[in-house]
């Protein structure tokens, strides 16, 4: 009989964009593959694929005791009525809840990703301080359990382990969730003048902010480039930017603001340059997608980022929120198209030594094996 596979993530984008590959993957290893989310406009999609997809309704950002408890028993009445051999669990309240739900149900296999830190682990505000030790007690609950953790980086994976919220024969590193090399493919740049693209969810701790500063120095240096941004904001996210100031950035010909692609490969072919200044991350697909479509990315000295930007070779690893190095390392990549063409073909080599799909899903397998087995 095939194992069952469960694969939870707190929004329906999320599995639809990030683990889907993974899906239809573990689905051709012999693996019975159900995934479960809230629902939105991409549960339709993914049964389109022919997968069997269970609602899970559970607020992402809401913190009402009786509503969180309510997720948590949701969650472990699907466990109960599937009955999974194995269940893997994406983003923190996937990871938190669907842990202990597993425990309960008797689950005999549990995978959670935990693909960075996160607001609350990593933010500074009040708030996330005041809420940080209750995560922490939180998840050195939820993996107490018999269950394996995937890290992206292994900045992320020190932190979990120095803290004792799991062993260290449950921790495993795999770098990000890769892309599909036929899909994103390295093409020749555009014409016209140098599009710097930001591509990804809209929010200030991924740095859009400080990139809109930092093309305001460069236009004032009398570069001529076009800055586009291409993702939504994230309501559920508490550092999600207000549509209001992405219309005003697009007004004031600050930025293009492009909104969601679903053919996000097109935006790479648009582009010459991509640039994450984030504050936080795992290990960030829209660089694994940039590499392989042969772009050079700036990007912040995150260990996540220097994971896929080799500095100096692929692109260029600019200090955390700091405008005048980012402004810096953009001029630099926009003045000279020898070097960004050079740097691309450097992203496409290394994206096809470690992160495309294939590499990156049997790398997981491994681990489903190690527990399942």
């Amino acid at each position: 009989m095939p194992k069952k596979l469960l694969l939870v993530a707190n929004t329906d984008w999320f599995l639809y964009n990030h683990h889907l590959a993974h899906a239809i993957f573990m689905r051709e290893q012999g693996f019975e593959v159900g995934l479960v989310s809230p629902p939105g406009a991409f549960s339709g999609l993914l049964a389109g694929q022919g997968f069997r997809w269970l609602a899970w309704p559970v607020g992402r950002s809401s913190t009402n005791p009786w509503h969180e408890l309510a997720g948590m028993r949701r969650l472990a009445q699907i466990y109960r009525a599937e009955r999974p051999d194995l269940v893997h669990h994406f983003t923190i309240k996937p990871v938190l809840y669907g842990s202990l739900a597993a425990r309960l149900t008797g689950v005999p296999g549990v995978v959670n990703a935990i693909t960075g830190r996160g607001y609350l682990l990593l933010s500074n505000e009040l708030r996330a301080r005041l809420l940080r030790p209750g995560a922490l007690l939180f998840y050195r609950l939820a993996l107490a359990g018999n269950c394996r953790v995937i890290f992206e980086n292994e900045v992320d994976r020190a932190y979990f382990l120095s803290r004792g919220l799991l062993k260290e024969r449950q921790a495993h590193l795999i770098a990000g969730v890769g892309a599909d090399e036929r899909r994103f493919t390295p093409s020749p740049e555009p014409p016209g003048p140098p599009v710097i693209a930001y591509v990804g969810r809209l929010l200030w701790d991924k740095g859009v902010g400080l990139l809109v500063e930092a093309a305001g120095l460069l236009r004032a240096r009398g570069l001529e480039f076009r800055l586009v941004l291409a993702g939504e904001p994230d309501p559920g996210n508490p550092a999600s930017i207000d549509e209001a100031t992405l219309r005003s950035w697009a007004e004031r010909g600050e930025a293009e603001w492009w909104g969601f692609q679903a053919e996000v490969e097109q935006v790479y072919r648009q582009s010459h340059i991509v640039a994450l200044p984030s504050f936080g991350e795992g290990v960030p697909t829209v660089l694994i997608e940039a590499a392989a479509s042969g772009r050079p990315c700036v990007a912040s000295d995150l260990a996540g980022c220097r994971a896929v930007v080799e500095e100096g070779i692929s692109g260029l690893i600019v200090p955390l929120r700091d405008v005048p190095a980012l402004a810096d390392a953009l001029e630099k990549l926009l003045r000279d198209p020898g070097l960004r063409r050079q740097m691309g073909q450097a992203a496409r080599a290394r994206f096809l030594e470690r992160f495309t799909h294939e590499i990156i899903n049997r790398q997981t397998l491994d681990v489903y094996k190690e527990i399942i087995n």
